[in-house]
């Protein structure tokens, strides 16, 4: 199965290792060298353009990837309940 992040991009879900709430995550500082560590290593990919909401941090090839999506934790939490893409995207 597969969640849908935004745009083209879907994670495997046995790639995921946490989904990130960015308004509150981002607080810690252990968070803030996490996404600064990852960003230095072009392990970041940035879903979308618009503010982002949630990271989603994935394991791929052995190293840590943190996708930066625009669609809040919750709906990615209902995504993953549901089945994971959208109808339009089947």
């Amino acid at each position: 199965m597969f969640l849908h992040l935004g745009r083209d991009i879907a994670v495997s879900y046995q790639s995921i290792i946490g989904i990130f709430d960015l308004d509150n995550s981002t607080h810690s500082v252990h968070t803030r060298r996490l996404l600064a560590r990852a960003e230095r290593e072009g392990r970041v990919v940035t879903v979308s353009d618009e503010l982002p909401k949630s990271a989603v941090v994935c394991r791929e090839d052995g190293r840590a990837v943190v996708y930066i999506s625009q669609i809040s934790p919750q709906t990615l939490l209902r995504r993953v309940q549901s089945g994971g893409l959208p109808d339009n995207l089947l």
